[in-house]
């Protein structure tokens, strides 16, 4: 399934320059999946400040402090000392918000994905590769809305 979100953006040409706000956009929309398992609300006004610049409400400025914020909450974030995946969906999450707000869609999706899939079914579903076909299956869609939305491809 992630094969079928990888052709897309590749077709879409996804990490192009001129391809800035589906990027974002799409990277706010896997965040925004698994916002419910971020601990920091600092990660999730973050997601707000993506939002509200894609709005027009803020500059790049604001965007890129935003970004360096997001950043420094995923890289410390404590993680999980148990089994069952809690910390690792919260940790994944925070990554997810953190690529999402530096306009790195592909790595906010996969972030995203394991985020879901730990918190549904702990570190052992993450050892599956089928646990991630629904959230990839829901990626590759959302893109391509968000790309038909905005007249690409």
């Amino acid at each position: 399934m992630y094969d079928t979100l990888e052709r897309l953006a590749a077709a879409l040409n996804l990490d192009s320059p001129e391809r800035e706000t589906l990027r974002l956009h799409f990277g706010l929309a896997c965040a925004r999946r698994v916002e419910h398992l971020l601990e920091d609300e600092q990660a999730r006004h973050g997601l707000d400040a993506l939002e509200r610049y894609l709005a027009g409400g803020i500059d790049r400025a604001a965007l890129q402090q935003a970004a360096e914020t997001a950043a420094r909450l995923a890289n410390s974030h404590p993680g999980s000392h148990s089994l069952d995946g809690c910390g690792h969906a919260a940790v994944s999450a925070s990554y997810a918000a953190a690529k999402a707000l530096a306009g790195q869609a592909l790595q906010a999706a996969e972030y995203a994905a394991y985020a879901a899939v730990y918190g549904e079914g702990g570190y052992g579903a993450a050892m599956e590769r089928e646990a991630f076909a629904p959230e990839f299956e829901w990626q590759a869609a959302c893109l391509a809305e968000l790309a038909e939305a905005m007249k690409i491809g």
